[in-house]
């Protein structure tokens, strides 16, 4: 047995790991491991992207809180999530259609075979998967969804794009909701920053927090941003919660308001403040 380490500036995540399921560069380096503790793993460009212990923690929060804003979504578009995770969630809701935009069939079929967290929702009737940048589909998009979520990899020469304004402002054209993973405030503030800052477009923003364990120290972001109101009242959310009759690991609507409450520090960076 053996040791993943995903190392930064001053620190590193190590997760002990029984064996290599899969290696492959491509459009990016995709590796996938059996843990010791936390299931599968699956790292891109030496950077974990999830685990099946812990990323129901991400997927939860990164879906329910903009589905649940909004009355009743039908038409959903996620940009990236390959791993199927957020189309799983996505599918609780009971939409009509979900469009998966993908740039990386490889992180799809790679995940497909050796992970299979989408409980097979990747292969639900009403899921269409789009393999091609995301920003393009955005750009050339001539219909309008309900709700769209982008759950990309931290900004990496795939994924740059996913982050500048030109994107955001496209976004703000063809949906009511949006939201959009921002990284860690704590250990990547200029990345968290960035994204926020560049979400344009849209008549209201916020960020809310989450805590994810086997990403970067823990502490994770997501920016929602709507054309209309965001929705922080409690019975409206428990409401729509319970009628659609959605089963979770980690997400609540009490824990969907308190991820709002903002640490000083955080609301800070939010207002520009060092």
């Amino acid at each position: 047995m053996d040791w993943f380490t995903e190392e930064h500036e001053n620190f590193g995540v190590k997760i002990r790991v029984k064996k290599k399921l899969f290696d492959f560069k491509g459009l990016q380096h995709i590796q996938i491991y059996e843990t010791i503790g936390f299931g599968k793993m699956l790292i891109l460009d030496g950077a974990i992207q999830l685990t099946e212990k812990d990323e129901a923690f991400y997927h939860e929060m990164l879906v329910h809180v903009p589905m649940l804003n909004h009355k009743n979504p039908k038409k959903v578009l996620v940009i990236g999530g390959g791993d199927g995770g957020a189309i799983r969630e996505i599918l609780k809701h009971n939409p009509d259609e979900v469009v998966m935009v993908e740039i990386d069939k490889d992180v799809i079929n790679a995940c497909r075979k050796f992970i299979r967290i989408d409980n097979g929702a990747l292969d639900d009737p009403r899921v269409s998967i789009i393999n091609e940048d995301g920003i393009k589909f955005i750009k050339e998009a001539d219909e309008k969804f309900d709700v769209l979520i982008v759950d990309g990899t931290d900004p990496n020469p795939v994924s740059k794009s996913l982050v500048e304004k030109s994107f955001y402002k496209a976004c703000s054209k063809i949906t009511n909701i949006f939201n959009t993973q921002s990284q860690s405030p704590f250990i990547q503030q200029n990345f968290f920053k960035e994204i926020f800052d560049n979400i344009i477009g849209f008549n209201e923003k916020s960020v809310y927090l989450s805590f994810v364990p086997t990403y970067p120290l823990g502490l994770w972001s997501f920016s929602i941003a709507t054309n209309d109101q965001l929705t922080f009242d409690l019975n409206t959310i428990e409401q729509r919660f319970n009628e659609r009759n959605i089963e979770t690991k980690h997400y609540t609507p009490k824990l969907h308001i308190a991820s709002f409450a903002l640490p000083r520090w955080v609301e800070e960076i939010v207002r520009g403040g060092k």
